[in-house]
C-alpha cells in the first residue's frame, strides 16, 4: 500500500458497462539463476515496503476518467484446492497460497504481498503493478514469491519469477486504476506452484460494492511484516479523489501489504477480485484497490498462458 495526499471533490459516478478501453499488456522476461539464493533471511527482513514505489505515480495525478474505463462480461476462472482486539485488521494464520514477494528495483530491495492464482500454467502470482514495475519505468529483477511466509520461514520454498506482466496503463503512465501485475514463476522441485500450495479462483468485471476479505503482510510501522493480516468490509467508491474506478474497504494495513489479494466473501477461499493498492496518509483507515475489468483481465490472460 502507498500513501498520498488527498484532494476534495464530488461523489464518484458509476462505471459505464458500454465504455471501452484499449487493452495492452507489457511484460519482461527475467533471468532466474541464483535469485532464490540471493534472498537470504537477512535480506528478506531488511527489504523496504514497496509502497514507496508508487508515491510519485500518484502525485503526478495520472488517472483515466471513470467513464473511459471498461467493464466487460463478468468472468470467473475457478481455483484449485491446496495441500494442506478492537482493530480494522485481524491476525491470521499462514495461508498456503498467500505470501510475500521480494524484488529489486534501482539496486534497492523491496517487499510486497502476493497470491497464487488459477492459471493455465499453474504458476501465476498476482500482486500490485507497483510491486513489479516502476509505473512508468523499469521492471523488477530478483523477483521471488514466498508462500505462507512466517517470521522468516519459507515453508514452501522461494519461487523465482521468469516473467512479469502488467498493463500498459500502469507501465507507461502509472495509472493507479490499473495497479495490478502478475508474475510467472518457475517450477520448484519438479512441481508447479498451484500443485504445491493451491491457487485462488479469479473474477473480472464483477459488480461493484461487494464484500471482501483482504490479506497482506504489512511491514511499515506499527507492523513488522513477519505475519499475515487481514481486513474485511463492503467496498465503496473513492470519494477523496473521485472519478476513478478504485474501491476501498475499512483497513489499517500499511506498506508491505501492497499486492495482497482481495477475496469476494469472508475468507481466503473466495474468488480474488482485486489487490491492496493504496491509502491516504501514514495512518490510513481505508485500503483501496483497482477494479479488475477487461484490461487487467488481459494482463492475467497473457501471464496465465506463458
Amino acid at each position: 500500500m502507498f500513501a498520498f495526499t488527498s484532494a476534495g471533490g464530488a461523489a464518484a459516478t458509476s462505471v459505464s458497462p458500454d465504455a471501452k478501453e484499449v487493452s495492452h499488456t507489457v511484460s519482461a522476461t527475467l533471468q532466474t539463476s541464483g535469485v532464490a539464493d540471493y534472498w537470504t533471511p537477512e535480506r528478506m527482513r531488511s527489504a523496504i515496503p514497496g509502497d514507496v514505489l508508487a508515491q510519485k505515480a500518484v502525485a503526478r495525478g495520472k488517472s483515466t476518467a471513470r467513464a473511459a474505463v471498461e467493464q466487460g462480461q463478468s468472468t470467473r476462472i475457478s481455483g484449485k484446492a491446496g495441500k494442506g482486539k478492537p482493530s480494522l485488521h485481524t491476525d491470521e494464520n499462514p495461508v498456503p497460497h498467500i505470501g510475500k514477494v521480494f524484488f529489486t528495483l534501482g539496486g534497492v530491495n523491496y517487499v510486497c504481498s502476493g497470491n497464487s492464482v488459477a492459471s493455465t500454467n499453474e504458476s501465476t502470482v498476482s500482486t500490485a503493478g507497483h510491486c513489479l514495475n516502476e509505473g512508468p519505468g523499469a521492471f523488477a529483477t530478483n523477483f521471488v514469491f514466498v508462500p505462507a511466509y512466517l517470521n522468516g520461514a519459507a515453508p514452501y520454498g522461494k519461487w523465482t519469477a521468469r516473467a512479469l506482466y502488467t498493463t500498459n496503463q500502469w507501465s507507461s503512465g502509472g495509472d493507479i486504476q490499473y495497479d495490478t501485475g502478475f508474475a510467472v514463476v518457475s517450477p520448484l522441485n519438479g512441481q508447479t506452484l498451484s500443485d504445491t500450495v493451491g491457487a485462488s479462483g479469479v473474477e473480472f468485471n464483477a459488480s461493484r460494492g461487494l464484500s471482501y476479505k483482504a490479506f497482506g503482510y504489512p511491514a511499515a510501522s506499527p507492523f513488522d511484516g513477519q505475519s499475515l493480516k487481514a481486513c474485511t468490509g463492503t467496498a465503496f467508491d473513492d470519494t477523496i479523489n473521485p472519478g476513478g474506478t478504485t474501491q476501498g474497504i475499512p483497513c489499517d494495513m500499511t506498506g508491505g501489504s501492497s499486492g495482497g489479494p482481495w477475496f469476494i466473501g469472508s475468507n481466503s477461499e473466495g474468488y480474488q477480485n482485486s489487490i491492496n493498492s493504496y491509502g491516504y496518509g501514514s495512518r490510513s483507515t481505508t485500503m483501496y484497490g483497482p477494479y479488475w475489468g477487461s484490461v487487467i483481465q488481459q494482463a492475467y490472460n497473457n501471464a496465465s498462458a506463458n
